[in-house]
């Protein structure tokens, strides 16, 4: 693959998991919105302690969505401010093939499909990444009590 061709896959590599991250957010916030509205008494003069109670619930529940929708903004921020150019060594915006498995480092996420392929975003925090930062393709790393050759970096 040309380097050309491997900086365009890369920005639509970028945009997709953007867009992912996207739709992520979207249902958080949609999650947190509807838990929050759900916690609001409405305005009769009189609950039970089962109104309370339930409304007292969807708050608690509308904070812990508070969380996701922080840390997909926080993700977001991390794809659009990454490097993702075309690269030989593994480090942040590469993409890195080991067998039949992909990974982009960038942002943890779920296994996705681009272009016919299945990728997965790992973080720099990651202990797959640690133990291949800094490999090329051809070298081998150590993980899980078994050794892992780097087919290909981009």
């Amino acid at each position: 693959m040309s380097k050309t061709d491997r900086t365009a896959l890369k920005r639509k590599l970028k945009q997709a998991m953007l867009d992912l991250e996207a739709a992520e957010l979207a249902t958080a916030q949609e999650h947190y919105a509807r838990l929050l509205e759900e916690s609001k008494l409405d305005d009769r003069e009189g609950h039970d302690n089962s109104d309370i109670a339930e409304a007292r619930e969807n708050a608690d529940l509308a904070a812990a969505f508070d969380h996701p929708v922080k840390d997909h903004h926080a993700k977001i921020d991390v794809l659009e401010n990454m490097d993702f150019a075309p690269c030989d060594v593994i480090g942040p915006g590469a993409v890195v093939r080991l067998g039949r498995r992909r990974f982009v480092v960038s942002v943890s996420t779920s296994e996705f499909t681009f272009e016919g392929d299945t990728y997965m975003g790992i973080s720099q925090q990651s202990p797959i990444y640690k133990a291949m930062d800094g490999l090329e393709a051809g070298e081998t790393f150590a993980f899980n009590g078994r050794d892992v050759k780097v087919d290909e970096v981009f």
